[in-house]
């Protein structure tokens, strides 16, 4: 298995320019074709101001939408220039961006999407939710700060042994394959009871190294400190440059409420993390 059919999602915002670099280099390091879908989103106005505004603010509002959207698919195209613009592909949506991506996801090996923002707001809201549950392939979240010139020589597993996290596993090994270290950790696998089996991380890693992954097993228990935080440290004290993980072992909205891995990474990631569900 490689990554043939790279789809990066593209917004209004300065960080698409970081996502889209990135991409361009995965798909350069697996031969594959990049998709670049740019679907940010309409603002939505209240229903008083459209009437208000009439076909004149309608027309003002298209008229802007076009102008980012070309000057969108001139950046695309000045990065593809430099990076090979033979294997880029262009497109524009109007749709609502989960629903965008959802459906060129179908179609793809790999997403690459940005960490929510903290003024995220309209369409944007919740996209990296979505995302995460309901695209049906790999998402790579790149972080909204900082800058990332390659990803996966050092990787760090956020081992659960559930079954989205075998899931991200299988979806990583393009990448696992790879890296120059690649360290899986249980964490907690107290709580998790005997699903780990007799010793937490050793079957998965030796699943990895019969793949030729280059990989080392640990575990940690986190003496009651929530796990995201205890992936965030770990992966710091790793180096790594990529963490991989399962998304929503538990329902989104126990998570929303009393907090969880997915959430704490989602909003705290220094590095790119690469979730499947």
């Amino acid at each position: 298995m490689s990554y043939k059919t790279i789809l990066v999602h593209l917004d209004h915002r300065p960080r698409s320019s970081v996502r889209l670099e990135l991409a361009f280099r995965l798909a350069e390091r697996f031969d594959a074709h990049l998709i670049g879908l740019f679907a940010p989103g309409g603002a939505r106005l209240p229903s008083y101001a459209q009437a208000e505004g009439g076909p004149l603010l309608r027309e003002v509002l298209e008229k802007r939408r076009k102008e980012i959207a070309e000057e969108a698919r001139k950046r695309f195209q000045d990065v593809a220039g430099r990076n090979g613009a033979g294997r880029a592909e262009w497109r524009s949506s109007e749709s609502e961006p989960d629903a965008a991506v959802r459906l060129s996801a179908r179609y793809a090996d790999l997403v690459v999407a940005g960490q929510p923002e903290a003024d995220d707001e309209g369409a944007l809201r919740g996209l990296a939710d979505e995302l995460a549950l309901t695209a049906g392939r790999p998402v790579l979240f790149v972080p909204y700060a900082g800058k990332f010139a390659d990803v996966g020589k050092r990787v760090l597993i956020a081992w659960d042994a559930g079954r989205e996290a075998a899931r991200a596993v299988s979806d990583a090994l393009p990448l696992l394959k790879g890296a120059e270290a690649v360290e899986v950790a249980a964490f907690d696998p107290e709580q998790a009871g005997r699903r780990h089996g007799q010793d937490p991380g050793a079957d998965i890693g030796l699943y990895l190294a019969r793949h030729g992954v280059k990989v080392t097993a640990a575990r940690q228990s986190g003496a009651g400190y929530e796990v995201g935080g205890q992936i965030l440290s770990r992966a710091a004290d790793h180096g790594a440059d990529l963490i991989v993980m399962g998304a929503y072992g538990h329902s989104r909205v126990r998570e929303l409420v009393l907090g969880g891995a997915t959430r704490t990474l989602l909003e705290a990631m220094t590095m790119p993390v690469l979730m499947s569900h």
